[in-house]
């Protein structure tokens, strides 16, 4: 019971970041937003920045089309599931999932 709600939890946080993800680059096309006067937007773009600058760094734009948050999205998508099923796979060894 509790070893589900662990993998509940788990798969709901990697959710979340990937939401967040998707909606700051949605966010980046409106070029009037103010990012620094709204707290919520502040705190959306320096959470998600952190990750995505990982790949800014080793993938350069083509042209106006910046390419990494679709590889940072591949790579999270990967490791989101690797963790849960790691996790899974413990759960069972250890006898906490039948």
């Amino acid at each position: 019971m509790i070893a589900s709600k662990i993998l509940w939890a788990i798969d709901m946080c990697f959710q979340i970041y990937f939401w967040m993800i998707c909606v700051r680059c949605l966010l980046t096309w409106l070029p009037n937003l103010d990012w620094n006067n709204n707290a919520l937007l502040n705190g959306l773009k320096s959470s998600v920045d952190l990750y995505l600058n990982l790949f800014k760094k080793f993938i350069p734009p083509v042209g106006p089309f910046d390419f990494s948050p679709i590889v940072a999205v591949f790579l999270l998508i990967f490791i989101w599931r690797a963790v849960l099923y790691g996790v899974a796979f413990l759960f069972s060894v250890t006898g906490l999932i039948g």
